[in-house]
């Protein structure tokens, strides 16, 4: 069952950051800037991928149709929530200034990944340019507050399952969404619920 809670703890007067320095306690919850897509656009990538997995005759499980997303930034793992790291994130998402835009999703591929947890993903062709402007943009303000960033290359991909095979890139029917909105998740490593803790919807004069 997923818990959706849109608050935003800016006021954070604690000095240490509980879970940054933690090595004797297991990692238990993972922070993550993402693109959501709305529900309809989501009911369609998860009947494609549903589609797909059984035309390619894949085993593994599909992500929960409700956690489908577009990673832009990930902000760690943690024993603890760091509440000054997420007071500092809100704080850096509240200067991005991007339009909304359309992005359009047509190929499916395989990425790497440890030996039988391959991600088979949905890439695009349109408006990839823009969503690498937001991502960028919002590094950028992140790390001008102090938070990490790995400036690992980004190549927008929605996740749709993890499996063992590798598969070639394939076309498939366009999927296309407008980008409205980013937002900050908690989530519970290896389950299924997460916190939404902000949302920022994107303003300017796009789509």
């Amino acid at each position: 069952m997923f818990s959706h809670r849109r608050t935003c703890n800016a006021a954070v007067t604690q000095l240490t950051l509980p879970g940054f320095e933690a090595p004797q306690l297991a990692p238990k919850h993972r922070l993550l800037f993402v693109a959501m897509p709305d529900p309809d656009t989501a009911a369609r990538i998860a009947d494609m991928a549903g589609w797909l997995r059984s035309e390619m005759r894949v085993k593994a499980r599909l992500l929960h149709t409700e956690r489908l997303h577009i990673t832009l930034h990930h902000l760690g793992d943690f024993a603890r929530v760091p509440e000054v790291a997420v007071a500092r994130a809100c704080a850096a998402a509240t200067s991005i200034d991007v339009p909304p835009f359309g992005l359009t999703l047509d190929r499916v591929s395989s990425f790497n990944g440890r030996q039988g947890h391959r991600p088979l993903v949905l890439t695009g062709s349109a408006g990839l340019d823009e969503m690498i402007d937001l991502q960028q943009g919002l590094g950028d303000a992140l790390r001008g507050a102090g938070l990490h960033d790995s400036r690992a290359r980004f190549t927008p991909h929605v996740t749709l399952l993890y499996g063992a095979g590798r598969f070639d890139p394939r076309a498939i029917g366009p999927i296309t969404w407008t980008v409205r909105e980013f937002v900050l998740i908690r989530s519970w490593l290896g389950e299924t619920p997460y916190d939404v803790k902000g949302r920022w919807p994107l303003r300017g004069g796009g789509v």
